[in-house]
């Protein structure tokens, strides 16, 4: 397999290239609607936030480009240096390395609350992870000096996430005028978590998805991505590249900012094209709401995320994929 290097670094699924059923069923998914056109993603500045950029930005796309961020470009480049070193390691040594609380998995990004990978009927994608619960990072000791300073960048990296986050939510919750109650224990730190993918590359590209089409059940989701791209967005019946930009953040509303919001802000439909070149870094950090603050809207029945979630691994189990915000819309 030419396209790939450091073949023993990748789990054996990705290794053989043809005749592997898992990966043949991923042909049910279509191919054919290739992404053309860049979007035009909207701006946002951290620094200057204006109110009426933010707000249109999430009711018209779902996600927007963010500038001055304040995350040291020191740190997120030790960061992807550490994340690439990590991942080079051969699949044997990081299954060894790699366990609870930051559980390694591959071939899916649906995970259960434990961190195990749940395997449903379609979701074989093409990729490899590292799941990264920010409360329970303490926990993780390591004697090997390279799994302890990706330790101690993680924890830094966090409380910029969590800063960004707070701040992004308090100004859409004031775009929105939701009052004390309705945004109280909305966004909860002890909550957020990273989520770091690798996509190999190679000549599956053609046949297999890094991450089929979904939306995500955050509250809001940051994603920070290599130069390699593969990013899409699904927009007015069309499939847009999301292009990467050096020194922005790409931020997403999740399913569970669209509920709090009544419809007004919309969960956006992404998924990751494999790159036949090229493999491809993420840094995902997702946050949520507090276990037991219930979400009441006009549009859905009161709901919790753990009712969420649940059925969501439910309906990931049975019918192989992720069903969302329809299975608590009123009638």
């Amino acid at each position: 397999m030419p396209e790939m290097s450091n073949l023993d670094s990748y789990p054996p699924v990705f290794r053989q290239l043809s005749g592997a059923p898992q990966i043949s069923e991923l042909k049910n998914y279509s191919m054919e609607d290739t992404a053309q056109d860049s979007a035009p993603i909207p701006l946002v500045d951290l620094q200057c936030l204006n109110l009426d950029k933010l707000g249109e930005a999430c009711k018209d796309w779902g996600l927007f480009r963010l500038v001055n961020h304040g995350i040291p470009p020191s740190l997120l480049g030790k960061l992807q240096d550490h994340v690439k070193k990590l991942f080079s390691l051969s699949f044997e040594s990081k299954r060894a390395l790699l366990t609870s609380p930051l559980p390694y998995f591959w071939g899916t990004p649906a995970l259960t609350p434990s961190g195990a990978a749940l395997r449903g009927a379609l979701n074989v994608n093409w990729l490899e992870g590292l799941s990264v619960p920010l409360g329970q990072l303490s926990q993780f000791q390591s004697e090997d000096p390279m799994l302890d300073c990706f330790r101690h960048l993680l924890e830094e990296y966090g409380k910029h996430l969590a800063r960004i986050a707070t701040a992004l939510f308090e100004a859409m919750a004031k775009n929105l005028n939701l009052g004390p109650k309705q945004s109280e224990s909305k966004i909860a730190e002890s909550t957020g978590f990273i989520r770091v993918y690798r996509y190999p590359p190679g000549s599956m590209a053609g046949e297999a998805w890094g991450m089929i089409a979904h939306t995500d059940s955050s509250v809001l989701s940051i994603v920070n991505q290599d130069q390699v791209g593969g990013l899409e967005i699904f927009r007015d019946n069309n499939w847009l590249l999301v292009n990467p930009i050096p020194n922005t953040l790409v931020v997403h509303i999740g399913d569970m900012m669209q509920a709090i919001s009544d419809d007004e802000y919309i969960s956006v439909k992404h998924r990751v094209r494999v790159n036949k070149e090229e493999e491809r870094f993420s840094i995902c950090y997702f946050v949520f709401p507090a276990e037991d603050s219930v979400i009441h809207s006009s549009k859905y029945k009161p709901f919790t995320y753990t009712d969420f979630q649940e059925q969501v691994q439910k309906d990931t189990k049975t019918l192989g994929y992720k069903v969302g915000l329809q299975r608590f819309k009123l009638n």
